[in-house]
């Protein structure tokens, strides 16, 4: 059995590790309040890995406005490619779709934050954000490690 008191970046391997994490953060508490302040934001959900989709399997992520899921994976796509029911993108496609939001479901979002900032987001006013919300400890350990 896996001490939740010990997840960081080696010990987070699989959906059920995921839920257990998202569990013990009360993200359900977390996704009822930002649902409340997002109503009627687009939403356009940044990383299409194993985070999300333990997200996507346990939680209704559809009292979000998601518009479309961008991930690195979906560079050169089909055009009306699809994932987990949204529309799929490029991160170099979000501020085409003109989200007020792009909110960022890994685990480990602090870099990805500032490469987006910097790259593909650098001249909009597209608001980013993570999708989950951590302890300040576990950031600060992110930043710091």
């Amino acid at each position: 059995m896996l001490d939740e008191r010990k997840m960081d970046k080696k010990t987070l391997r699989d959906n059920e590790d995921f839920i257990r994490y998202l569990e013990r953060i009360n993200f359900q508490k977390h996704l009822n309040k930002l649902a409340k302040k997002l109503k009627d934001k687009t939403i356009i959900i940044y990383g299409a890995g194993a985070f999300f989709n333990a997200l996507n399997e346990k939680y209704d992520l559809s009292v979000l406005n998601i518009i479309a899921i961008a991930d690195r994976k979906f560079i050169n796509h089909e055009p009306e490619l699809q994932y987990a029911g949204y529309k799929a993108c490029a991160p170099d496609e979000i501020t085409s779709l003109k989200p007020d939001y792009v909110l960022v479901s890994m685990l480990y979002f602090v870099s990805v934050i500032e490469d987006l900032e910097e790259t593909c987001l650098r001249s909009s006013k597209i608001k980013i954000k993570p999708l989950i919300n951590k302890p300040f400890v576990e950031v600060w350990k992110e930043i710091w490690s």
